[in-house]
């Protein structure tokens, strides 16, 4: 086994909880973090393999790492997860909110419970993890929501539900930055833009009408997200709170 997990890096000694963490975004954000000293939990609801897979690639390089199962509709296993990540590793410092879905359609063939389903998983399910959170969060605790730059900017039909319950996660991210303030902790809502992952491949169809909204006429890699990520749950960072960040290669420009 390698050791490239240097004693000294800016989260030796931190503890992390990424939701939806074994795939696309979640999975790159967990990597970084445990590249950058982190502990690292990750949640996942239907894909153990692929958690796994990311668990052994922390391990591999020396960190520390777990997979947790958790449907994050479900209030109580949400909360359960972030009790077993203080249980296996002691603390917490830095909450990811990066469990995600995607659906677009005509308004007409939306019904209601696709309004929960994406309600549940976008702004339910992070409400109650940070609810936990907090309770175990300390000074210079992070929380980083990953949102998406569709808060504000919808260029297709169809996604309604997914502007919508994002525009959500804007909103809680500013709230909540006053009543963490005075705690030292701080709460970003990160915002890619085009990003290839299994949600959004960068071969999908669509792919080339997205690249023409793009500057750099290119997809972001889920590394690059990461990267924006690790900075904000670093100790540089401390006086960034309540921001929603773009990162979306000139797609809103």
């Amino acid at each position: 086994m390698t050791n490239n997990v240097h004693e000294h890096s800016q989260l030796s000694g931190k503890v992390a909880l990424v939701t939806g963490g074994s795939r696309g975004i979640g999975a790159a954000v967990a990597k970084r973090l445990a590249a950058d000293g982190a502990a690292v939990a990750v949640t996942y609801s239907a894909s153990p393999d692929e958690a796994k897979k990311v668990v052994r690639a922390i391990e591999a390089e020396g960190g520390k790492a777990r997979a947790i199962q958790v449907d994050v509709r479900d209030a109580e296993a949400v909360t359960n997860a972030v009790k077993e990540t203080v249980a296996s590793f002691g603390r917490l410092d830095i909450l990811v909110n990066a469990a995600g879905v995607f659906v677009a359609k005509p308004l007409e063939e939306f019904s209601v419970d696709d309004f929960q389903w994406l309600v549940d998983v976008h702004v339910k399910s992070i409400f109650v993890a940070i609810k936990e959170a907090v309770k175990h969060l300390g000074e210079g605790g992070r929380i980083i929501n990953i949102g998406s730059i569709n808060s504000d900017y919808v260029p297709y039909n169809g996604g309604v539900l997914y502007a919508l319950t994002k525009a959500a996660v804007s909103g809680l991210t500013k709230a909540l930055s006053r009543d963490l303030g005075p705690r030292g902790i701080t709460i970003n809502n990160v915002k890619p833009g085009p990003t290839n992952t299994d949600m959004n491949p960068a071969n999908d169809p669509a792919a080339p009408s997205i690249l023409d909204r793009t500057a750099v006429k290119r997809f972001a890699a889920p590394e690059e997200i990461a990267d924006f990520v690790a900075f904000i749950a670093g100790p540089k960072a401390g006086f960034i709170t309540g921001a929603n960040l773009s990162i979306d290669g000139g797609y809103t420009a």
